[in-house]
Formats: structure tokens, C-alpha cells, sequence
């Protein structure tokens, strides 16, 4: 298992640098968890005490109004990263994260993290990189909210999906999660979506979405 997960953190942005003596001392000082679908990872306001791996499955990260309201910041795929902001600065959580499907994630404490940068220079500019690629996509999505349309960003979260082995671009969220996503309502999205089918710009198949006409969809999201 150790060998296991030291593969999937050398794969990763933040530790795809970092020699494999120090990768097996991080998974040594780390905790394993299962996580349920739907189960709580952690919420704004908790300590940020740990980053965390996602090993498998999925954690959307999400903000929530005091009325029940929910925006998703980001969706976290297996192979990527969570919390890095409170690992950075010592603050608290400043969103909640919670399991989009059954996942498994691994828990490295602050600490560890820490001392890792200082003795491996690339490691500290990793962070600093992941730190700051995240700070410009929330700043184009909050210009997204204000500026564009629910359909653009209907559009956009489907553009920045990753594309699948045969090349094709497939989202596999609900609706429901979809407008969370795009700070809109489910039947905006199914319009948005049902709107894109007609133009020959998406196939839905067994509640996947796929694109078929990435280009033109491009041009209407001003991509």
C-alpha cells in the first residue's frame, strides 16, 4: 500500500518533484481515510491542519449561505490536491469539502508539508504554483458569475473538463451538481443544455454530458 500511494504522490503537481525517500517519509507520517459519498471531509472554520490527497474518487468544494444555499468552488479529481491554503498560512478552512462519490484521501499533516518545502526547494514552489493557479481560476470564475450569462458558463465548466483516453470531453456530474457549479438552477442548466444538444454541440448519454462540437461551443463560451 505504501508503494502504492507514494506513486499516486509522484504523480501529483505538488509532489511530482520531491525524491522518493522523502515521498515514502510523507506517506509514513500521513493517515489513510474512506470517505462516503455525501460524508463531510471537513467545514469552513475547521482547523487546517492537514492537505489532503485525493487517492480515489471525488471532493467538491463548496461554499454555503446561511440559508442552505450551495456554490461549488472546484471539484477535485484523484491525483489532485485539497487545502492548501490553510497548510500555507496556518488558517482555518475557509470553505466546506465534501465526498461527491465513495472516496479515498490521504491526510498529510501541516507539519510534514512544511518541513518537506524546507528541505526540498521544489516542493515550496509547488505549493506556491498550486496556491496561485487556484487564486486565478476563482478570480475568472468570479468574473464569469458577474459578466457572462448562465449558458457561457454552462459552456465553460464543460471546455475545462478533462478530456477522456478516446479524446472525447464528458462531464459525469448531475444537474443538480452542475448548478451548483455555475451559480444557476437545475432547470437553467437542463435549458442551457438542451439548447446545445439542438446545435449539435453535446450528446447526453445515460445522464453523461458529451461534447461533440468542442469549437463551437468555444466560440459561444468566448473561449
Amino acid at each position: 500500500m505504501t508503494a502504492d500511494l507514494t506513486g499516486v504522490l509522484a504523480q501529483t503537481s505538488l509532489f511530482g518533484s520531491v525524491p522518493g525517500q522523502d515521498l515514502e517519509a510523507v506517506v509514513a507520517a500521513s493517515r489513510l481515510r474512506a470517505f462516503r459519498r455525501g460524508q463531510v471531509v471537513f467545514t469552513r472554520g475547521d482547523p487546517g491542519d492537514a492537505l489532503i490527497v485525493v487517492i480515489s474518487g471525488r471532493v467538491k468544494v463548496v461554499m454555503r449561505s446561511a440559508d442552505g444555499a450551495e456554490l461549488t468552488l472546484t471539484i477535485i479529481q484523484p491525483g489532485a490536491v485539497l487545502g492548501e491554503l490553510s497548510v500555507a498560512d496556518g488558517g482555518p478552512r475557509s470553505a466546506d469539502a465534501e465526498a461527491l462519490e465513495d472516496c479515498q484521501l490521504l491526510l498529510v499533516p501541516r507539519d510534514t508539508v512544511l518541513s518537506l518545502c524546507a528541505r526540498v526547494p521544489a516542493a515550496a514552489q509547488a505549493l506556491l504554483v498550486l496556491i496561485t493557479a487556484n487564486l486565478r481560476r476563482l478570480t475568472e470564475e468570479a468574473s464569469d458569475l458577474v459578466f457572462l450569462d448562465l449558458p457561457r458558463r454552462v459552456a465553460k465548466v464543460l471546455l475545462n473538463q478533462a478530456r477522456s483516453d478516446d479524446g472525447a470531453i464528458r462531464l459525469n456530474l448531475r444537474q443538480e451538481e452542475l448548478a451548483r457549479q455555475v451559480g444557476g438552477t437545475r432547470q437553467s442548466v437542463n435549458t442551457a443544455l438542451r439548447g446545445f444538444q439542438r446545435r449539435g454541440w453535446i450528446e447526453v448519454r445515460d445522464r453523461t454530458v458529451i461534447v461533440t462540437d468542442a469549437t463551437a461551443l468555444g466560440r459561444f463560451a468566448g473561449s
